[in-house]
């Protein structure tokens, strides 16, 4: 199947690396105009350029910084159908070694930068539906955010992310609850995933700097790394008209980590 976000407008935070480019290479194989946007606008713009898309330089803890993004994609395209809101950090530090700095720094890049870019994303997003020239089966606009599997589950190093990942999937919920009793044709839902081979998680594991490991083809084993893609291909349906019944949910991506039972 081909062109599942054909002619969509898409735009991707912390689309430079890891799991960002990752979405923003599959949406645009699918059709999708992609907004690539990072803290690192010369990375993001050479992501842009691999898959024809174009670039924004955004922190996405910044009010100020997201309306200008806004209205640059309003005055270029019009409007915007899709957003996904992956921009993150961690920081391995149990509760007692934990400063109130990193704290913050948690919050304000994973819940605030998700509250601003859905707050002002929505004016763009609502009614695409109906906007001239969409298809007749146009299922609406899709955020897709992203959480954790560390906000539902219990990992004592890392407790700063785990409550910004959490403020994500309860935010998401209460956004899909606004969009829809509201009738602007949005859909909002989660993504959890479990480990995924990224640079972060190279980082933090102590192999910075090293070539990713090859995630194999084919079912995978308990414990195993995720690929990049795993995570895309789910942004991707959630973002496509096949999952115009998913709402305000948070779906695991992480191989049966969440379900599995652990001593």
């Amino acid at each position: 199947m081909g062109g599942r976000v054909e002619g969509r407008v898409a735009l991707v935070t912390g689309g430079a690396m890891g799991l960002g480019r990752a979405d923003c290479e599959r949406l645009a194989e699918e059709g999708a105009h992609v907004i690539v946007t990072d803290r690192e606008g010369d990375m993001a713009q050479a992501v842009a350029d691999a898959i024809g898309g174009e670039a924004l330089a955004l922190d996405v803890t910044s009010e100020a910084q997201w309306q200008d993004a806004m209205a640059r994609v309003q005055e270029r395209h019009g409007g915007l159908d899709i957003l996904v809101n992956n921009a993150g950090n961690v920081i391995f530090e149990n509760i007692e070694e934990c400063s109130l700095d990193h704290f913050r720094l948690h919050l304000e890049i994973h819940a605030v930068g998700t509250f601003l870019g859905c707050k002002y994303a929505l004016a763009l997003m609502k009614h695409r539906h109906m906007a001239d020239g969409a298809a007749a089966d146009h299922a609406g606009a899709s955020i897709v955010n992203m959480a954790s599997t560390a906000a539902l589950m219990g990992y004592g190093a890392i407790p700063a992310y785990t409550a910004a990942k959490g403020a994500i999937s309860a935010m998401t919920r209460s956004i899909a609850m606004h969009c829809q009793d509201e009738g602007y044709g949005i859909r909002c839902n989660a993504l959890a995933p479990g480990g995924i081979e990224t640079p972060m998680v190279m980082n933090v594991s102590g192999r910075g700097g090293e070539e990713p490991a090859v995630i194999p083809d084919g079912p995978l084993g308990a414990d195993a790394l995720g690929s990049p893609a795993d995570v895309a291909n789910c942004v991707l349906f959630l973002a496509s008209d096949e999952a115009r019944f998913l709402n305000g949910v948070t779906l695991p991506v992480d191989n049966g980590l969440d379900a599995r039972p652990h001593h």
